[in-house]
């Protein structure tokens, strides 16, 4: 399914429509009515109220159990779509650029004003629902006409919330289009692609690789994840700490950009001991695999299909263990593997996790050559002095988002994508010089 002007139609109408749709964009250009943050806030504010008093359930709830999300978790993401939020993001994202008749500068001569940046074609990767939908808001926010790519396999919910918010605000209409195109389509996605004054794409190095092949030189690349994240910890870590840190991991399973793949050890010591270190990395994983496991058997298992598929995983482990030097920590349905290495690298993911040694002295150089690829680390350090260090130690190595072992993933108001703010790359400062009309 397609939607155009307000209307789902069927995908045979797609080609047509896609080719049809530029003097539509433009003619909405022209006029020059963009949307304004409160009309999208209105609407996206009422649209929430009827998702969260269930009038949706029957297309939300399957998509929580296949993805292992849960209603509170949901609720959390759901509520990035509340007034509150969506103004406090306004508020801290255009506050320095935005107003009804511009700010002039020193001097009183130009005025300088926020405008959209036109059009945007958004490019949505599939591993959390409703974020596509989401893209497409924050687009709307900053006065722009979107077009949205669905990803491969979407589930129906993206459609099914624009479609609605433009019931509710039919101004929104054409400011709007959403097409599945598959990715192998690429003369159709390079069409859209020239529409666009910027191509937003949620996806790993492949993806962004594959938009730049398709946008022109003109076209501005917005690029959000694939990222990878992780746990930092001292050895003294609580127990506290890593049970927070297991229950995101066991919410999360290890999904979404900003969930745990595996925990660096600080191990630096003035013994320069490698046995040591070595055991302080053991005894630490054998710890936090007891409270992993104990976490998972009270929250419940993972996806029985992802279950049998990390089994697998674990096995190949214990028989490369004598080359790779793995030791390996499996049970319950959630596994912990000793590395020898410092390499950031993606875990198996649904409760299996990694644990490396990095000394602090080493963060900098082992972290900085995946600058492209840091988001959020947990840190886990009990001595406050320490933890401030070891913060500002983990911000020069490239993280932008530092926070508990439990609130890896949590959201919050005007939290800013990756390190940037979105309002502002989706939009464009314009300066026009005031003429005086006396003699």
């Amino acid at each position: 399914m397609i939607l155009v002007h307000g209307e789902i139609r069927e995908d045979r109408e797609q080609l047509a429509v896609i080719t049809a749709m530029q003097a539509d964009m433009y003619r909405t250009l022209a006029r020059g009515d963009f949307p304004q943050p409160e009309t999208v806030i209105r609407a996206c504010d009422t649209l929430l109220g009827r998702v969260l008093a269930g009038e949706f359930d029957s297309t939300v709830n399957p998509l929580l159990t296949r993805f292992g999300i849960s209603r509170t978790y949901f609720e959390q993401m759901a509520r990035l779509f509340s007034r509150p939020c969506l103004e406090y993001k306004c508020g801290i994202e255009l506050c320095d650029v935005d107003g009804p008749v511009g700010r002039p500068p020193i001097g009183g001569t130009t005025l300088r004003r926020r405008m959209p940046l036109g059009i945007l074609l958004h490019i949505a990767a599939g591993n959390v629902d409703g974020l596509p939908a989401y893209s497409v808001v924050e687009g709307l926010l900053a006065g722009n006409i979107n077009i949205l790519k669905l990803p491969a396999g979407d589930s129906g919910l993206s459609i099914l919330l624009l479609e609605q918010l433009i019931r509710v605000e039919p101004s929104l209409a054409e400011y709007i289009y959403v097409f599945d195109v598959p990715s192998t389509e690429t003369e159709t996605l390079r069409t859209l692609a020239g529409y666009a004054d910027g191509v937003v794409v949620w996806g790993g190095d492949a993806a962004v690789r594959a938009a730049r092949t398709l946008a022109g030189v003109d076209t501005r690349i917005i690029s959000w994840g694939h990222k990878l994240s992780f746990a930092y910890a001292t050895p003294d870590a609580s127990d506290e700490d890593l049970r927070g840190l297991a229950r995101h991991i066991c919410e999360t399973e290890q999904v979404l950009c900003s969930s745990c793949q595996g925990i660096f050890l600080d191990t630096d010591d003035r013994d320069c001991d490698r046995d040591r270190d070595r055991e302080v990395q053991l005894s630490f994983a054998r710890r936090f695999f007891g409270i992993l496991r104990e976490v998972s058997d009270a929250m419940g298992a993972a996806d029985y299909g992802m279950r049998a598929k990390n089994a697998i995983h674990i096995y190949n482990e214990r028989l490369e263990a004598h080359e790779t030097g793995h030791t390996i920590f499996s049970g319950h349905g959630v596994s912990v593997i000793c590395a020898e290495d410092s390499q950031l690298e993606l875990s198996y993911m649904f409760r299996s996790v990694w644990v490396k040694r990095l000394p602090r002295s080493g963060m900098v150089a082992a972290l900085r050559p995946y600058k492209d690829h840091l988001q959020t680390v947990g840190l886990l350090c009990p001595d406050p002095a320490d933890r401030a260090a070891l913060a500002e130690l983990l911000s020069r190595s490239g993280l932008v988002r530092i926070t508990t072992g439990a609130g890896m993933s949590r959201m919050i108001c005007g939290e800013a994508h990756d390190g940037t703010y979105p309002l502002r790359l989706y939009s464009r400062t314009v300066e026009t010089d005031v003429v005086d009309p006396s003699p």
